[in-house]
């Protein structure tokens, strides 16, 4: 069940910024004793990948404030968020962690965690897009750089719950959606009360 939860949470994670869960799983598993990678992951600690995945996440930071290059980049991470969901999943579902000391649910089997994460961070990223679309759009680009870094914040926070607490990440999702939830409700009374003005 940890496996899911830490495979997850990287994976909602990666839907939000490929590159945080990813450097967080590199570096965590090169520098600590917090996270230990199967040897299929293990080239995700190498130095080369750790400096380029901190290069793409400076680039990716950057271009996700700046209004319309943010739609553009989000087109592009169409392709790379769910893959990084994927590697994520699969890497920290079979990762011996401080929470999950004899990872075995997925063993050897590395398609199946890799494809739940591909399908989760495909979901997060395409319900992002479409937010980040309507906050532009309805605050003329200005909540860009507020809800990229709030989304920012949001990976660091449930990458790091999924490797140290997994349990949260199900606090975490639920605290999500009851959030959605009020800020779609408050937005439909805003809507209500400008129409009846």
């Amino acid at each position: 069940m940890l496996e899911l939860l830490t495979g997850g949470g990287l994976a909602l994670a990666a839907g939000l910024n490929a590159f945080i869960p990813l450097l967080a799983v590199g570096l965590l598993g090169r520098y600590t004793d917090l996270l230990t990678l199967p040897a299929p992951w293990e080239w995700l600690t190498d130095p080369w990948a750790l400096a380029v995945m901190g290069l793409l996440l400076l680039l990716d930071v950057v271009a996700d404030k700046v209004p319309a290059v943010d739609h553009l980049n989000d087109i592009v991470q169409t392709g790379v968020r769910p893959a990084s969901g994927g590697i994520v999943f699969a890497s920290g579902a079979t990762s011996t962690t401080v929470a999950m000391p004899d990872p075995d649910l997925f063993d050897e089997r590395v398609l199946v965690p890799f494809l739940l994460g591909v399908a989760i961070a495909l979901l997060i990223h395409l319900i992002k897009s479409a937010v980040r679309a309507m906050i532009n759009l309805t605050t003329a680009g200005l909540g860009a750089p507020v809800a990229s870094a709030m989304e920012d914040a949001t990976a660091v926070a449930l990458a790091a719950i999924a490797i140290m607490v997994p349990i949260l990440v199900v606090a975490a999702v639920v605290a999500a959606i009851v959030a959605v939830i009020v800020a779609l409700r408050r937005r439909a009374r805003f809507r209500r009360r400008q129409l009846r003005t």
